[in-house]
């Protein structure tokens, strides 16, 4: 177990996360693909130089570890851009899709999905996954510096409550594998800028330092949009010390593949 996650492998492809139930999803290890050095070798990055061949049949073989029935052309990567917009799928009807593909390839950085059968897959190398999920639906984000200083994990929470008319209390959130607060080191700049806005980080500055703790940004930006801090998890995992097992863009000096955070609903595919 990592945190309440469980990390299974299935067809040679392990993820940490919710394999079972309406909604599944999990954070990708770097094993089990087909890729080549410097991707080796569960590669999910379409942007990073790999074969776009090896690309794909990585995300196929992620599909089917996940137990997703819905063909490969049905998966939803968004261009991420570092920025704060949300994407929304409640309509699984073909044209409404291509919509959603046009928005997301222009750029997202968080998808909330409210229908079955429509995987969704982000991807990373240090940045921080959050998965969040209410009752049958859920929301996949993805949290670099410039995401959570725009607190987008709190923005696709609220997205998701208004999405299936709930209470935002009623949601879960999983913090999966990035770089950590005691590995991170930003500018006095940047550190500055943090603790102007997330108590979190303000007495790490006042003392001077530069070791930037995304995930409690993340937390603390959760916990004011309304979710209750006790459904708030940390998976733990440190892509830098556990480069074995994650892409780290830093470890790995800007050139390596990335990893994702997948998640569907289950019930009729497309």
């Amino acid at each position: 177990m990592e945190g309440t996650l469980k990390r299974e492998t299935r067809q040679g492809v392990t993820l940490v996360g919710e394999l079972a139930g309406s909604v599944r999803f999990g954070f990708t290890e770097r094993t089990g693909g087909m890729s080549e050095p410097p991707f080796t070798s569960l590669n999910l990055g379409g942007h990073v130089g790999d074969d776009p061949a090896a690309v794909a049949e990585n995300r196929r073989r992620v599909l089917a570890a996940l137990g997703v029935d819905a063909p490969l052309g049905a998966l939803l990567v968004p261009n991420q851009v570092h920025g704060d917009h949300v994407a929304l799928v409640d309509d699984a009807s073909p044209a409404a899709l291509a919509r959603v593909r046009d928005e997301i390839a222009a750029g997202a950085d968080a998808i909330v999905c409210s229908v079955p059968g429509v995987p969704v897959l982000l991807c990373f190398a240090d940045c921080v996954p959050v998965i969040l999920t209410l009752g049958d639906a859920f929301a996949v984000v993805h949290s670099g510096w410039k995401g959570t200083r725009a607190r987008i994990s709190a923005k696709a929470a609220r997205v998701l409550a208004e999405t299936v008319g709930k209470d935002i209390a009623g949601i879960r959130a999983w913090i999966g594998p990035h770089i950590r607060g005691d590995e991170y080191e930003v500018s006095p700049e940047l550190m500055a800028d943090f603790a102007a806005t997330f108590d979190a980080v303000r007495p790490a500055a006042a003392a001077g330092s530069r070791l930037l703790d995304l995930a409690a940004c993340i937390r603390e930006a959760l916990t004011e949009a309304g979710v209750p801090g006790g459904s708030i998890r940390d998976a733990g995992l440190s892509t830098l010390r556990d480069n074995d097992r994650f892409f780290s863009y830093r470890a790995e000096h800007g050139r390596c593949g990335r990893h994702g955070a997948v998640a569907v609903i289950t019930g009729r595919a497309l």
